[in-house]
């Protein structure tokens, strides 16, 4: 996304589960990609999207980071500075849903965390779930000249009430270029139980583009939201075990720095 302050990506989003019960959902979407340091930019120059403001689109900084009302730009760099990443000139580029209509929800935001070289230093995963509550787990890039960047960490942070705390992360991701892929396996004791991807095309950040993904995928935020709880019935349907929400205890960021 160099020269560029935002884009668009479109795609789906698909979901395959193992065990106990087979269950699979694929759903198209769209999501944006901004230079958090030049979203400003973004809103001034459409008249689609709107930067901590009412738009058609448009995205809060309240929906991120860690509800300290801080900037993206601000909290992004807090957390990496926590995370002991000493630089200050990352360019930090968002990948979410935007709000349509004034609503959003982000099961999966991601930041692609760069350094004055170009180099990506981090990626910063942060997971929402549907009890208000989010945590960010700050990773490491151990050698970004790989197609695809693998990644891995441990669950600490309770999402849905179908899948144990007792499971482990791993992240394949091919960073935003033409294309955008991010995959994320979650694993138990017993191997693969839940396969989750995001496999997009980028197009340019224009009035134009939004008004296509206005009309291509219309409501698609209050869809995200409705189709996760459609989807928890079906597998309370199916019988799948159900784990008890326990509300997020101590720091709301994880750090892993080496992935060796």
């Amino acid at each position: 996304m160099k020269g560029s302050a935002g884009a668009l990506y479109f795609g789906e989003v698909a979901h395959e589960r193992q065990r106990p019960r087979k269950h699979r959902l694929r759903y198209s979407v769209f999501s944006l990609l901004v230079d958090v340091d030049r979203i400003s930019e973004l809103s001034a120059e459409s008249s689609l999207f709107a930067y901590n403001r009412s738009g058609l689109f448009s995205v809060h900084d309240k929906d991120h980071g860690d509800l300290d009302n801080g900037s993206l730009a601000d909290c992004a760099r807090r957390r990496l500075r926590d995370a002991g990443f000493g630089h200050a000139d990352h360019r930090i580029d968002l990948l979410c849903y935007p709000r349509l209509l004034g609503y959003a929800f982000n099961p999966l935001s991601v930041y692609f965390c760069y350094a004055a070289t170009g180099v990506l230093a981090a990626i910063i995963y942060e997971v929402h779930n549907t009890f208000g509550e989010r945590h960010a787990y700050v990773i490491a890039v151990d050698d970004d000249a790989r197609a695809v960047i693998r990644q891995q960490g441990e669950k600490e942070f309770f999402v849905s009430p179908f899948i144990p705390m007792d499971c482990a992360y791993k992240f394949r991701v091919q960073p935003p270029g033409d294309h955008v892929r991010v995959v994320m396996r979650v694993e138990d004791s017993e191997g693969l139980l839940l396969a989750a991807s995001f496999n997009a095309r980028r197009r340019p950040f224009s009035d134009r583009n939004l008004a296509f993904a206005a009309l291509r995928y219309p409501l698609m935020t209050v869809k995200i939201i409705a189709g996760i709880h459609w989807e928890a019935l079906k597998l309370w349907r199916k019988g799948a075990p159900y784990f008890q929400h326990k509300p997020a205890e101590g720091r709301a960021i994880t750090v892993i720095k080496n992935q060796g």
